[in-house]
């Protein structure tokens, strides 16, 4: 039950009735458009995440002495 080549043909006949060729070939061309600007994007983001390394970033406290009262804790699961 697939589709057959006078099929396809009417379809597309009906649809150029419908919307017109100028119609469909602005659209065809927004479409375009659309795909190489997010394909452009895409490589522009994948440029700019590789090409700029980012430094460690430290954490810059009050005192000048390390605190070491600090206690390490290790969060359990509920059962």
């Amino acid at each position: 039950m697939g589709l057959s080549t006078t099929h396809l043909i009417i379809f597309l006949v009906i649809i150029i009735v419908i919307f017109g060729t100028k119609k469909l070939r602005n659209l065809g061309s927004d479409l375009g458009g659309a795909v190489k600007g997010f394909k452009d994007g895409m490589k522009d983001g994948a440029t700019d995440k590789t090409a700029e390394p980012v430094a460690p970033v430290q954490q810059v406290t009050s005192g000048t002495v390390p605190v070491k009262d600090t206690i390490d804790v290790e969060a359990k699961p509920k059962v």
